[in-house]
This record gives structure tokens, sequence and C-alpha cells, in this order.
């Protein structure tokens, strides 16, 4: 494994863990998105019949997940919650690990499930996450987590970068970047989970003002981690004209502004031998044609009857 300071680095981790400890406290007023995902995980937990001995909640937060999965009755008393901030570990119950979620201390094949809450979107190096997560299940082992997608946050993203032109003749990095689920799917076959899924819901949160959506993501400790970001404390010509340039294109009928979340759930089994496979090409046995009722026609030939078409 090398070291942090040899990997491409994205997002200040150092930044992100101070500014979580800070905000400990105020979190949970604010972390509406992490229960609501936390509720999802366990929604579609409900419908594996498996009995999931040893469990990681990654990236445990104030430990919402945990305590969700505990009332189920999944992983009971062996959930291991681990997150970079000492604070927030400190309202979890059980067994806790301080750790970096982006560096695991986790022996191999010795969990049975590992799920995440909104936590993976800001590693730097997600494809190695999901590889050591990979190697951290047991065979025929379970990753569920869920973090943000392509579409979050772009209407504060749009309203920065027009801002900033308008009041400082150029823009830097405001927002934070999220990747697109398809890109997502990808790193599940990359990191060699069995049976990957890649499936992504859009939600619309409503709020006041550009402002209180800022001031949540502050609470929240998602303020502006890029280690690329700027240094100069914001205008406060620019940051009206956020405001201002969000309300103008992004208000809603009932006089709130509209801030859009893409969550995006990964899927993926540790492979095992039990597992469904895909058939050997040439080995089926049944006719696609025949399944669909229809003639089969050659390819590049037209079905009799077709006209050709011509421009």
């Amino acid at each position: 494994m090398t070291s942090s300071d040899q990997r491409i680095r994205i997002f200040d981790r150092e930044l992100l863990r101070i500014r979580r400890n800070r905000h400990a406290d105020t979190v949970s007023a604010t972390d509406f998105l992490h229960r609501r995902a936390a509720d999802d995980i366990l929604e579609r937990l409900s419908f594996i019949r498996r009995d999931f001995s040893m469990v990681l909640d990654l990236g445990a937060s104030t430990g919402t997940l945990t305590q969700r999965l505990r009332e189920a009755g999944i992983g009971r008393d062996r959930i291991i919650s681990l997150d970079l901030s000492e604070r927030l570990l400190s309202g979890s119950s059980g067994l806790r690990v301080l750790a970096e979620e982006e560096l695991l201390p986790i022996r191999s094949a010795s969990l049975d499930l590992v799920v995440s809450a909104l936590s993976l979107q800001l590693v730097n190096d997600l494809p190695g996450t999901l590889l050591q997560i990979r190697h951290a299940l047991k065979p025929d082992g379970l990753m569920l987590v869920s973090l943000l997608g392509g579409m979050t946050l772009h209407e504060l993203r749009e309203s920065f970068a027009h801002a900033e032109a308008e009041t400082t003749g150029g823009a830097s990095p405001r927002v934070i970047p999220f990747a697109d689920v398809r890109e997502l799917g990808g790193l599940l076959q990359r990191a060699d989970f069995a049976l990957p899924v890649a499936d992504s819901e859009t939600l619309e949160v409503g709020y006041a003002s550009a402002l209180h959506l800022m001031r949540d993501l502050r609470a929240l400790g998602w303020a502006n981690p890029l280690v690329e970001r700027s240094r100069r404390p914001l205008r406060r010509d620019t940051l009206r004209r956020v405001a201002e340039i969000y309300q103008e294109r992004h208000a809603r009928p009932d006089g709130k502004v509209r801030a859009t979340f893409e969550v995006v759930t990964l899927t993926g089994w540790a492979p095992h031998d039990s597992q469904q496979k895909p058939l050997r090409p040439g080995s089926a046995k049944t006719r696609l044609a025949d399944a669909l009722g229809t003639a089969e026609q050659p390819a590049g030939e037209k079905p009799s009857g077709e006209a050709s078409k011509t421009d």
C-alpha cells in the first residue's frame, strides 16, 4: 500500500477530519440524508435471507446505520463502526475503530457484510477502497454502500461558477466533484465483485435559500475539502451573487430553492463457487427468436416487406 502522499489527492482528508470533529455536536440536526440512506440500506438487506455475523459500518459518522443494523438483528454486537473522526465515533456504541476509510485495518476474508452510508464519495482512492473491501469480505460476503453521484449539487456548482465569473473574472473549485453512476458500476467490475449492481435515485430537497443549503453542508463537514480549493476568503459580493443566481434559476413554486442529491447504491459480492455464473457463449439450448415468438433474421437483412429507407 502506497502512502497517501504518493497517491492522487483530490480531498484534504485531514481538513475533513478536523471539520467533522468540529461539527460533531451539530451534525445530527442536518444529517437527514445519512438517515435516509441508512433506512434504504436496511430495506435492501431485509430482502436478503442471510445471517451476517461480522459487519463493518464504514464511515459510521454518528452511528445511525450501526444502530439501525443492531435494531434489525444484523450483526448484533459484532458490528464494527469505523470513522476518521474520533468525536463522531464517541457517539457510537460497540466496537469502534478510528481509521481512514481508504486504509482499512481489517484482516482479509474476515467480514460477512460491509455497509457504508454517504461516506465513500470523499475518499481519494475509491477504486483502491473498493478493492480493500472486497479483500476484507469472506467468500460470498456482501458489500452494500451508498454514496453521492454526479448530479448532486449541480445547482450550487453552476451558481458559483457564474457568480465568480461576474465578480472576480474567474472561477475556482467550490463544490465537490461526484462520480457518474456508470463510472461507479465500472469500478465494481474492476474490483472483481461478483453480481455487481449500481443504481441511483435523485432526491430534491427544498431550502429557504442557497445560504441555508451552504450552512447545512458546512454543518456536515462537507464545505469544500478540495485540495485545489482557493485559500482566499470568499468575497461578500460573490456570495450575495451566488444566492441571487440560485434564486433566479432554481426557485420552486413554493418559494424555496431546490437542491439535487443523487444517491448511488453499489451492491457487490465477494466471489464464491456457489454463485450464479453467466453461460458460456454458444451454450444456450433455446433460441431467442423462439422465446420471443418471432422469425430470426440474419444480421444486415431486412424483414420481408420492409421498404428501404432513402435520404
